[in-house]
């Protein structure tokens, strides 16, 4: 199938873009406008773009129906400041309710049941129960297009940050498993980062992988190993040694299988299953059994 954006109406596009691009984070943006009125909306057009300065961006789309645009637009335009307050399971349903769109001037903290808490450095309130809190000045806010659906980018400094103790891990660093954060996906659905999705994988940043190219041809074409399997084994920064892989060769379950005429897939069967345990060197012992030559 392909999709010429140019053939599809708004919603159609906009549809096939927000299934696609998955999971995406949401800026839970609290403004206010110049009279003092305050104003709570989330927005899944939302990333971090800048470390030094730190800088966040999040978009407000004109609406598609009929290209007006939305309160935290015109808010951040009147007062250039927002705090953005990440989501997390256990205000989800709180966050999708204040998406209700309520008319200009009614607080979507009274109608979302969330409380506002004083910022440090800004006008607009933070949301208590948010996990974490960005304190922002807005840079700048660039306007994508005139038609409805055409995002405004809203460039934030982040000023102050506001972290809730209990999702820190004993280095102080931020616990992905007790942060419980929730992203937005196409339509209804959502994503629920909890323990059992969240996953680790080594990052090739210190150390120099082998490459896919120099993973031997009879692993690469295995038909038991995944492309993530490949993957992880060419991430280590060398193969064992032949004397390392004799060595591993003298125990008795792998002499048994290298004796069988179904060696190579047994092989790499039992590597598997080292593997995703988080044994790469040894599964690298396992797969080079029955190789001479690496």
């Amino acid at each position: 199938m392909k999709i010429d954006p140019q053939e599809l109406s708004t919603a159609k596009l906009h549809a096939y873009l927000l299934g696609a691009v998955v999971p995406r984070p949401i800026a839970f943006a609290s403004t206010i406008d110049s009279s003092g009125s305050v104003n709570l909306a989330p927005f899944s057009y939302f990333n971090v773009f800048s470390a030094h300065p730190p800088i966040l961006v999040f978009s407000p789309a004109n609406r598609g129906r009929d290209n007006t645009t939305k309160h935290t637009l015109d808010n951040v335009l009147e007062v250039p400041e927002v705090v953005i307050n990440l989501v997390n399971y256990p205000i989800v349903e709180q966050m999708s309710l204040a998406s209700t769109e309520y008319p200009k001037g009614v607080n979507e903290f009274v109608k979302s049941g969330l409380t506002p808490v004083p910022a440090g450095k800004i006008k607009p309130p933070r949301v208590k129960e948010s996990p974490v809190s960005f304190e922002c000045k807005v840079l700048e806010v660039k306007s994508l297009g005139n038609q409805g659906g055409a995002g405004n980018l809203v460039i934030c400094e982040v000023m102050l940050i506001h972290l809730d103790d209990q999702i820190l891990d004993k280095e102080g660093r931020i616990d992905p498993r007790t942060l419980n954060a929730v992203a937005r996906m196409g339509g209804n659905y959502y994503c629920h980062a909890n323990e059992a999705s969240i996953f680790e994988i080594p990052k090739p940043l210190t150390t120099l992988g082998i490459g896919m190219d120099q993973v031997p041809l009879s692993i690469k074409e295995s038909s038991i190993l995944t492309g993530n399997n490949l993957g992880r084994l060419a991430n280590v920064e060398s193969l064992p040694s032949k004397e390392e892989v004799l060595e591993y060769g003298k125990r008795a379950e792998v002499k048994k299988i290298v004796l069988t005429d179904t060696a190579d897939e047994a092989l790499h069967e039992m590597a598997k299953s080292t593997l995703e345990k988080g044994n790469v060197k040894e599964a690298w012992l396992i797969l080079l059994q029955n190789i001479t030559a690496w």
